[in-house]
């Protein structure tokens, strides 16, 4: 099966947020209605563009895995359809949290990076929830007390932050910039 597109965008070999960011550059090549492939090889971005697509108004189609390369399908939408990006406002910095981590200060950390990103090195009292199981797992997050998200830059930890706060959890902040400058303890897992 042949699916028509109007532009593909080649994000193979990149990780977040790098698909996320060539996606938005295509979208302001294209008409509302036209098709992009977006060919992406990382893992993440499928629950990623998924996740950005619906934020935005864009219709994700789906995708299609081929030779370990996922080829996205993404309708853009009407000007009507399209909805303002938003950006989760509650935020720590990483050197903050490493002073709530340094005090004990009870709270629960969620990093949403995919599990081998997680494996590779972590905050030690971090949780692993990838972005895309999230809202099945919401059951594991306690809403009474305080909620650090963590990615990689910042971009999947906006958006579980945004999904956190929709479902009623008021006590969250996104850690900025995230664990690619995250200087405090890392704890790795046996692979």
């Amino acid at each position: 099966m042949n699916i028509k597109v109007n532009l593909v965008v080649d994000a193979k070999g990149m990780a977040c947020p790098m698909p996320i960011v060539k996606t938005k550059k295509g979208m302001d090549q294209l008409e509302s209605g036209d098709v992009m492939q977006v060919e992406a090889t990382d893992q993440g971005s499928i629950a990623d563009m998924q996740a950005w697509s619906n934020k935005n108004g864009h219709q994700y189609l789906g995708n299609k895995q081929i030779e370990g390369v996922i080829h996205h399908f993404i309708r853009k939408a009407s000007e009507v359809e399209v909805k303002q990006e938003k950006i989760y406002p509650h935020t720590i910095t990483n050197q903050n949290l490493q002073t709530k981590l340094n005090a004990n200060e009870p709270m629960l950390i969620v990093d949403v990076r995919e599990e081998a990103e997680y494996h590779f090195g972590h905050i030690p009292q971090a949780m692993s929830i990838p972005l895309g199981e999230l809202e099945s797992r919401l059951d594991e997050c306690e809403k009474d007390v305080d909620l650090y998200v963590i990615c990689r830059t910042g971009n999947r930890s906006d958006l579980a932050a945004q999904l956190l706060a929709d479902k009623g959890f008021t006590q969250v902040r996104n850690v900025l910039p995230g664990m690619h400058e995250w200087s405090g303890l890392i704890q790795k897992e046996e692979v």
